[in-house]
This record gives structure tokens, C-alpha cells and sequence, in this order.
């Protein structure tokens, strides 16, 4: 935990930012106002970056014995409709009533003045959070199986919401999300695009010619992974919390196990950026093929054309890092050495693997 400013991304005054070329992340007297109007701890700030979101960015913030998470956009400016810290907290809020494993949230900060952005603050929690490895305790092969069993069950009973009725019912649309979700890209990748990548605009065609009916409506994660997953540290594996609300709305539950499914790392699955949590290749846990079988075990739907949700999911996959390449491009990702630089070989990967998955169906 860092308890003192470096000048660039955490700083103590707006005053200290005044020649800084980037925006500050963490203000840290504006910062420590607010937590005491909201009684949240008392005394100094130490605070730690965590996480391996590319897009939102997390801290835990200490004072004392007291830990909070602490989660704001990226800085401005931000396309329309993105990184909305407000909507996501009160998902939060909403599905967490629901029975649904998220944080709790503690308070929601739209007062620009303390950050420039919004941000919330939820509890913390001592979990583990799998990608390279797992603690010893869920390191068994019985625990690993575990593991991807119970990442399933956790998205069949997310998916399991009624959103017929009450706040759940407010979350999204409830009609058109497939449409909207191609659209949107199409559009983010006009907005974004640093080259000529004509195999976006063909998949964007074929995902339009075959696009399917939706079975049914449930409120959709948006970034249904392992890496998105905090799990008990002991054993037997279960998950303590589902993470990273940003993208989740009403829609074809399918969509998750599309994204889910085409984004999990088996033995031999090809480099691509969002093989964040390469854990999985390991002896012991699930394939991909399998977690497909236990999402069936807990949902009627069908699922055998679960290859064109798969494709969506690495098209927009695509088309989101795209962005996270201009920005890095742009400047705007400063200590950036690694993910930034590696999707100038990394969205054409992404493209790649859609275009593979479209050929299936």
C-alpha cells in the first residue's frame, strides 16, 4: 500500500495537477474529505491499484483497520454512455437485494469536484480473484473442478433473476439487445479505429444476416469471466463475488455464455488479449466444452447455436481493445508498457478468432 502522492496519477490538491498534461486518478485531500463526511475510516489514506481491468480503474483504499474499494472511469473524455460509475453501483445495489453475489455498495459519489469523475465505493472483500495461479487451498484437482462448476452455477443463478417485475425489471431494455449490441460496436469502432481492419465491417454483416431470436430476457453481466470472479481463499471453492457491473443491463442471457465460453483459456487455445486468466489450462479444471454442458445442467434453453454468440463476443472483443490501443496511442494510458502495446498484434488476433468461430456455424 502507498501512502505517499507520485505526481501523476495520485496527487495531494487540484492545485498539484495544475501542470500535469493528464488528469489526475486520486486527489487525495478532496478524497479524504469526502470518506470523513461519510464516515467511511478516519485518518490517512493508503490506497493500492488492484485488478486487471482494462477499461475502469479500482483501488483499495486503507485508513486505519478500515479497507474500502474505491472504482472510477478511466480519464475523460469518455464515449457516450461509457464508464458510468453511477449506473453500475446501482445495479450493484439492485441485484445484491436480489440474492446475486455482488459488493456491497457503501456510497456513490456524483460530485465531479472530488475526483473530475464519479466514482462509489464498495466494501472489501478477502477473496481471491484466479489468472495465473490459484491459492493452495483451491490448488487440488478436486478444487479446480470445483472451481468451474461453480463459476457456471454463479451466472445460471445471475441469469435466473425475475426481471419481470420490480427494480430488476428496470436495468435495460428488455427488447432488441442483440441489434443494439451491434450496432453500438459498429458505431465504437468508427469512433475508434487507428487502421483498416475490412474483416470488422464483415463480421458486423454476418452477425446482422444470422443474428438469432432471443429465447428469452435476463440480466446480462457483459463480461461474464474468471477473471471478473472472487472466490473464497478456502476450500471448498465458492464465489464470493461477481465483479465489474459496468457493461451489465437486460438481455440474451446466451450473450454471457458466448462471451464466457469464448474467452475461457483451455490447453493449446491460442494468445489472444482477453486469455486473462490462463490458470484454467491447468490439469483439473473444466474445458470450455464442459462449462457449456454445466450451464445446460441449470438452463432449458438451447444452445446449439451458441457459435454465433461466441463470435459476437470476440468481434466486440475486438472492437473494445481497439479503443484501449487508441487510447494508448493517444497518450492516454501513461505506465502502460505492456497491454496498450500488445493490441497492435492483439485486436487482428481478436478478428481473427471471431472470424474462426463464424465459420463453425
Amino acid at each position: 500500500m502507498q501512502t505517499q502522492p507520485d505526481g501523476h496519477e495520485v496527487v495531494r490538491s487540484f492545485a498539484e495537477a495544475t501542470s500535469l498534461q493528464l488528469a489526475p486518478l486520486l486527489v487525495l485531500d478532496h478524497l479524504t474529505d469526502y470518506l470523513d463526511r461519510k464516515g467511511l475510516g478516519r485518518g490517512g489514506l493508503a490506497w493500492q491499484r488492484i485488478g486487471d481491468g482494462q477499461s475502469n480503474i479500482t483501488y483499495r483504499i486503507a485508513r486505519g483497520q478500515d479497507s474500502f474499494v474505491l472504482r472510477r472511469g478511466p480519464r475523460p473524455p469518455h464515449p457516450p454512455s461509457t464508464h458510468d460509475m453511477v449506473r453500475e453501483a446501482r445495479t450493484q445495489r439492485v441485484l445484491r437485494a436480489q440474492g446475486v453475489a455482488a459488493p456491497e455498495i457503501l456510497d456513490i459519489c456524483e460530485d465531479t469536484s472530488v475526483l473530475g469523475v464519479p466514482f462509489y465505493v464498495m466494501s472489501w472483500l478477502d477473496g481471491v480473484v484466479l489468472t495465473q495461479s490459484a491459492p493452495d487451498a483451491l490448488n487440488t484437482p478436486e478444487e479446480r473442478c470445483r472451481t468451474s462448476v461453480e463459476l457456471v452455477r454463479a451466472l445460471a443463478n445471475l441469469h435466473a433473476v425475475d426481471v419481470s417485475r420490480g427494480p430488476a425489471s428496470k436495468l435495460g431494455r428488455p427488447t432488441g439487445y442483440l441489434e443494439r449490441q451491434i450496432d453500438r460496436f459498429s458505431q465504437l469502432w468508427e469512433l475508434n479505429a487507428t487502421r483498416d481492419l475490412p474483416g470488422i465491417s464483415e463480421v458486423a454483416t454476418w452477425l446482422n444476416s444470422n443474428r438469432p431470436e432471443s429465447q428469452t430476457v435476463s440480466v446480462v453481466h457483459g463480461d461474464y469471466r474468471l477473471g471478473n470472479i472472487m472466490f473464497k481463499s478456502s476450500a471448498p471453492a465458492g464465489v464470493l463475488a461477481i465483479l465489474d457491473w459496468e457493461l451489465a443491463t437486460l438481455g440474451d442471457p446466451l450473450a454471457d455464455v458466448g462471451y464466457l465460453t469464448a474467452t475461457y483459456t483451455d490447453p493449446g487455445s491460442p494468445p489472444i488479449p482477453l486469455n486473462l486468466s490462463p490458470v484454467t489450462a491447468q490439469p483439473g479444471y473444466l474445458r470450455s466444452e464442459d462449462l457449456i454442458r454445466v450451464y445446460q445442467d441449470h438452463s432449458d434453453l438451447d444452445l446449439s447455436g451458441l457459435v454465433w454468440y461466441q463470435t459476437l463476443a470476440l468481434w466486440k472483443a475486438a472492437i473494445f481493445c481497439e479503443a484501449i490501443h487508441a487510447r494508448w496511442i493517444n497518450g492516454e494510458r501513461p505506465g502502460d508498457t505492456t497491454f496498450g502495446p500488445s493490441l497492435a498484434a492483439g485486436v487482428p488476433a481478436l478478428l481473427h478468432a471471431a472470424q474462426t468461430y463464424q465459420r463453425r456455424l
